[in-house]
């Protein structure tokens, strides 16, 4: 095992740099892989992990011929490329790409405030994927140096993926400065799970019916993991904000080679970066401690989540030696795991677990692990090494409030009509009026035509959805 020493070593980061190269080019390759650069010219553009994205105008994605293209005049050298332009949209306005391999896509949505004249507070809108509701913007703070990535795995049956931005009326707009659609792995979501609520902890089916937004991805004890060194490109952050109880525990570093096994958990799954990290829990005398690693997680109410757990035993010095509990809202929700087991019996391999739970009023979803009865002394009693947190969509498809795709396609048509009818109004009135002064003038006693204006407006159906949440959910 690698010492905090070794880790600062010059020999370690040139070791860790050829290794990190070696595993990029062995990395998974998806049959779809578009990667658009939004209101850009430019044929390609190289992001800050030097991946290639392609300007929309360029290309035949774009379905629209009413928008804007915007140029950052001010552009942040320290931010990526492909937030420097941004495309903006007054309509209803669609991307659309093929879709050679069905199953899972990975979609993630850029954005960021750019310097100049654009009024931002005018930016509200929808994005709608394939009959997902992928969000609002209302629910976003776009003031000062704003900037977020969306991220979704959504399933794709079609040959084709709609993405659409939908301004909530005509007073406003949409806008987006890059946008990727990259085939999934076929092991990335699994289709059963261990529901753990109040009442009950039993074992699920029907994930691979739902989508998935990523509100969390936690790299457990180490460091932040990029892009670059994700073979789905990926960005884990840190659990520093997120630890709340770490008292007796500490972090662990190895330098070995990560034992991904067939049928196991993947690269895909989660990077060696992940992996070869932990927080632990060590007892270091005769009995073992009587404490639990927390962490605390913001969530929002009315929605299931799935949590998925990463485990690898990079610290035990022999197998058959670490067993512990593990607790989904302070519910047990693993009793007695035995990472020896899972693996077939070899260290350093990973494994994870995925839990569904539901959202409740606390706004909080809260993570630990500790030691159980059949920890040992002397030993390490307990680890984790990544978090991931899914919101799964709603009965009517949406990741973001009670109003499915139908209705949000609908409501813009209803309210643009609205617009126009007082303005046919007004015209027919006028012209009217001009008749009946001409007829005063002329003396002409004709009878008058009048034309009945359309007063039947399509009502919007906001019970309408396409019930895309697996009913054993």
């Amino acid at each position: 095992m690698a010492t905090l020493s070794s880790l600062t070593s010059p020999l370690f980061f040139f070791s860790f740099a050829l290794l990190s190269i070696a595993l990029i080019s062995a990395s998974f390759s998806p049959i779809d892989h578009y990667l658009v650069n939004c209101g850009s010219h430019q044929p390609t553009t190289l992001d800050s992990d030097h991946r290639r994205f392609t300007g929309d105008a360029t290309t035949s994605y774009l379905k629209t011929t009413e928008f804007t293209s915007l140029s950052d005049p001010n552009p942040d050298p320290k931010s990526s490329p492909i937030y420097h332009t941004a495309r903006v949209f007054t309509r209803p306005s669609k991307y659309k790409f093929g879709i050679k391999n069905p199953g899972d896509h990975l979609v993630r949505l850029h954005f960021k405030r750019l310097s100049g004249g654009i009024d931002y507070g005018r930016a509200k809108f929808h994005v709608l994927a394939n009959g997902f509701v992928l969000f609002n913007s209302l629910g976003m703070d776009m003031g000062g140096e704003f900037e977020a990535v969306k991220d979704y795995v959504i399933k794709v049956d079609a040959d084709v993926l709609v993405v659409t931005f939908v301004p909530t009326d005509r007073s406003n707009f949409a806008f987006v400065n890059a946008i990727e659609v990259i085939s999934a792995p076929n092991d990335l979501i699994a289709d059963v799970a261990q529901y753990v609520s109040f009442h009950k902890n039993e074992k699920i089916s029907g994930l691979l019916m739902n989508g998935y937004e990523t509100m969390y991805r936690v790299n457990v004890g180490g460091w932040k993991v990029t892009p670059f060194n994700d073979s789905l490109w990926r960005t884990w952050v840190t659990d520093d904000e997120h630890i709340k109880s770490s008292d007796g525990s500490s972090k662990v570093h190895f330098g070995g080679r990560i034992n991904y096994q067939e049928g196991g958990a993947s690269r895909e799954v989660g990077p060696d970066n992940v992996y070869n990290t932990a927080r632990v829990i060590r007892s270091s005398g005769s009995s073992v401690p009587e404490l639990n690693m927390t962490w605390t997680f913001p969530v929002i109410g009315g929605y299931k989540y799935l949590v998925r757990m990463h485990f690898c035993d990079i610290a035990s010095i022999a197998r058959g030696m670490l067993v512990f509990n593990v607790y989904v809202n302070n519910k047990l929700a693993y009793e007695n795991l035995d990472l020896t087991e899972v693996t077939n019996g070899l260290l350093a391999s990973p494994f994870y677990a995925d839990f569904v739970v539901d959202g409740d009023s606390s706004g909080v979803l809260t993570l630990s692990v500790g030691p159980s009865n059949m920890s040992l002394p002397r030993a390490v009693d307990a680890i984790l090494n990544g978090v991931e947190i899914f919101k799964i969509n709603n009965s009517v498809g949406s990741f973001d409030g009670e109003i499915c795709a139908h209705a949000v396609l609908k409501s813009w048509k209803k309210g643009n009509g609205n617009v126009m009818y007082p303005m046919l109004a007004a015209v027919f009135l006028l012209l009217i009026a001009f008749v009946i002064m001409h007829r005063r003038r002329t003396g002409v006693t004709d009878s008058v035509a009048w034309w009945r204006l359309p007063t039947e407006i399509p009502e919007v159906n906001l019970k309408y959805g396409n019930q895309l949440s697996s009913n054993k959910l």
